[in-house]
């Protein structure tokens, strides 16, 4: 299972001071210079992916520890202190426009790495699955407005990238490391961050998921006549937008009143998906102009109409991945907990900046744990 967690992210509307995104971009400097000098680029992606240590840095940073804003600052200020030539890693992305940029970041950064032309198309690949998955695989209702893409000389990886619900005002955060990943429609992620489980979340990328992957494959791989055939049964009955209301007791089908129907299928895309053959989920959503509707649509048939359920379940919880006091979902793992703090520690204490800036550094981290 993927490690969940969670933490409250009210979107906050506005940007950092310049006197303190400045003085954040000096200490998380310093802290990262200590971290690739003692432990290793590696060990440094593998930190940014644990969504506690993400936590616990911003905090440490100077920015609000429960704001949207930590990710989106906290990533920015790493992204101006780091210089790939010096640290041998680099950030792509941003917020926004700048996430769009990526790929084209992707590629100059990698050929002053000297990487391969099939390293860098790596890359650039794994930036826009890891996006597309948490946009289209998991439908958890946050649109992602936030992707930056972390990477090493070496090729590894990690990604940070933030959703926002338009409805409840709140963010979700989806963390990602290479080393994690041996399927990218298998519960793939490190962690997922967010302000508490949504209902009724269509998630393709759990376990549970699998054999309908395997009929959405098997669906567009046929005629699409055939689809088209399966999709008139659902929606048979006209002006309608919920399956609730299309439920017909001849197909012996169960009310599900949640599933919203697709309004449409692009009829000309799945006759160039069936003329493309993917052989594979992964393959599938890796097509372009593979979105939401259609990897709902072929869900919902393949649960109603062949009987392989999706997962239903959000995959974050109501905790941090260290665990709760309580006890739930998970005990409190103190060990964890504690290295990472250990760790900030050690970044503060050795880092190259005033004795004030780290006083104030270790009252906010002090703070952040005492929460």
């Amino acid at each position: 299972m993927p490690k969940t967690g969670v933490a409250n992210l009210p979107l906050h509307n506005g940007k950092a001071p310049k006197w303190l995104f400045k003085r954040m971009v000096a200490l998380s400097k310093g802290i990262t210079e200590v971290i690739i000098y003692e432990y290793g680029k590696d060990e440094f992606l593998h930190r940014i992916s644990d969504p506690f240590w993400f936590q616990a840095l911003s905090c440490v940073l100077g920015y609000d520890w429960h704001s949207s804003g930590c990710t989106t600052v906290t990533c920015g200020a790493l992204k101006e202190a780091i210089d790939p030539q010096e640290f041998g890693f680099a950030i792509a992305g941003g917020k926004g426009k700048t996430s769009r940029k990526t790929p084209d970041e992707i590629k100059q950064i990698g050929e002053l790495y000297n990487l391969s032309t099939t390293t860098i198309k790596e890359l650039i690949y794994f930036s826009r699955m890891t996006a597309k998955i948490d946009n289209t695989a998991i439908q958890d209702g946050y649109n992602l407005y936030h992707h930056v893409l972390i990477f090493s000389e070496n090729g590894k990886w990690a990604v940070i990238q933030q959703g926002l619900n338009s409805e409840n005002n709140y963010a979700r955060r989806y963390h990602w490391l290479s080393n994690h990943v041996e399927n990218f429609v298998c519960e793939p992620h490190n962690a997922i961050v967010g302000d508490g489980r949504q209902e009724n979340v269509l998630d393709m990328t759990a376990k549970q998921s699998i054999n309908t992957q395997k009929i959405s494959v098997d669906l567009v791989n046929d005629n699409p006549q055939h689809l088209k055939h399966d999709w008139a049964r659902l929606a048979k009955q006209k002006n309608q937008q919920t399956l609730d209301s299309w439920m017909n007791p001849k197909f012996n089908m169960v009310k599900l009143p949640y599933l919203n129907m697709p309004r449409s299928i692009n009829w000309q895309k799945m006759k160039e998906i069936y003329d493309i053959h993917p052989t594979n989920y992964e393959e599938l959503l890796a097509l372009r102009g593979v979105g939401p509707n259609t990897v709902r649509a072929l869900a919902l048939i393949s649960d109603l109409v062949y009987g392989e359920k999706p997962s239903w379940k959000d995959p974050v919880k109501y905790s941090f991945t260290v665990g709760g006091k309580d006890g739930v979902p998970f005990p409190v793992d103190r060990k964890a907990m504690d290295e990472s703090i250990e760790f900030l520690k050690t970044g503060i204490e050795s880092a190259n900046i005033d004795k004030k800036d780290k006083i104030q550094a270790f009252r906010r981290l002090h703070n952040f744990i005492s929460i």
